[in-house]
């Protein structure tokens, strides 16, 4: 019997392991046969440490599943539908018959390719896989079939060659040893064919030179004389030298339009005055440097002018005289008057 199968990660394959009392076969390490329609077939090289060898990576889409033996149930074969099976990555490695059979073939050569006739079909690969099987809800209930689980081992890195698959890939590869060079020579003669080309590649189309059009009304026609290259130099001169005094009228004019206005007065006497005077009102900002002198300059001399101040101002302010020595100058103050008229008397007389 064949069946539709689903893959063991779908969200439906844990609720089954989950539920109890649900009739369930699950088989591990089952060998079976997938169907796998190729999509792509790449030739390849391994790396340095194994010579370079060749191989094949191929790619498809898993439609089938077939086990060596039948399944409960009766289930022979599990398919999927176009776009629901799994990708599937397969690496076919050459044995040493095989190479040599390449070799001989032109496997050296630059007209060496896979052949196309192997892509698009599908392909039966050994492979090994674990199944859950879901028994149906009654053995009575028409329409009603078990439901398979399946996981394909290394499905993204299957491992085959000539003895595991039965297929003799190497047979399928067309002989180009005749039509063919070898590969070094056919990079050589492509590296040379490109210095060639670039050699006498225009930068310019001929569209763009216009030797479409051009070429063929040259042909046949009288060459034209070539004017000096003086004279066109000398009309250019002069057409500068037009411009030019075009220009300097157009100042004068303008100029002479507006000399005794309001406008033109107040420009040329009265901005022209401020302006000076403000360039001459704003200190020239020294450096950093010299702003950090300059204040430790002013710093110094108004510490020195604080200290002359108080010093001054100590010596104008006396003490207050006793009330003897105010009376001493009181005294000394009346004798100097009586003084000065006893003098004045004397004087007089």
């Amino acid at each position: 019997m064949r069946t539709a199968g689903l893959a063991m990660n779908d969200v439906w394959a844990h609720r089954v392991l989950r539920e109890r009392g649900v009739e369930t076969y699950r088989l591990e390490g089952v060998t079976a046969e997938l169907g796998v329609m190729v999509e792509s077939l790449d030739l390849k090289h391994r790396g340095k440490e194994e010579n370079y060898r060749p191989y094949l990576h191929m790619t498809g889409e898993l439609r089938s599943v077939t086990p060596a033996k039948a399944l409960p149930f009766g289930i022979s074969q599990v398919t999927y539908s176009p776009g629901q099976g799994e990708k599937v990555d397969a690496f076919y490695e050459f044995d040493d018959q095989q190479l040599v059979v390449l070799a001989g073939k032109g496997y050296f050569t630059s007209g060496f390719a896979v052949p196309e006739q192997v892509t698009g079909i599908e392909w039966e690969l050994p492979a090994t896989a674990d199944m859950l099987v879901l028994a149906p809800s009654g053995a009575q209930a028409e329409g009603d079939a078990p439901v398979v689980f399946t996981q394909i081992h290394d499905i993204g890195g299957l491992g085959i060659d000539l003895e595991s698959s039965g297929y003799d890939l190497a047979g399928y590869f067309a002989d180009h040893s005749k039509d063919g060079v070898p590969r070094a020579e056919a990079v050589v003669d492509a590296r040379g064919l490109k210095a060639r080309s670039d050699a006498i590649n225009s930068l310019f189309t001929e569209d763009e030179l216009g030797l479409d059009t051009e070429v063929k009304e040259v042909v046949g026609a009288p060459v034209p004389e070539a004017a000096p290259a003086a004279d066109g130099m000398s009309a250019r001169l002069q057409q500068i030298e037009a411009e030019i005094a075009a220009e300097r009228e157009q100042y004068q004019t303008e100029r002479a339009s507006t000399e005794d206005t309001t406008e033109n007065l107040y420009r040329e006497r009265v901005a022209a005055a401020l302006q000076t005077a403000k360039e001459q009102e704003e200190p020239l900002v020294p450096p950093v440097p010299a702003r950090e002198a300059q204040r430790d300059l002013n710093l110094d001399l108004d510490l020195g002018l604080e200290e002359q101040e108080q010093e001054s101002r100590r010596r104008e302010v006396k003490p207050a005289p006793s009330l003897d020595e105010l009376k001493r100058q009181v005294a000394q103050r009346a004798a100097d008057l009586d003084f000065g008229e006893d003098g004045e008397q004397s004087l007089g007389s």
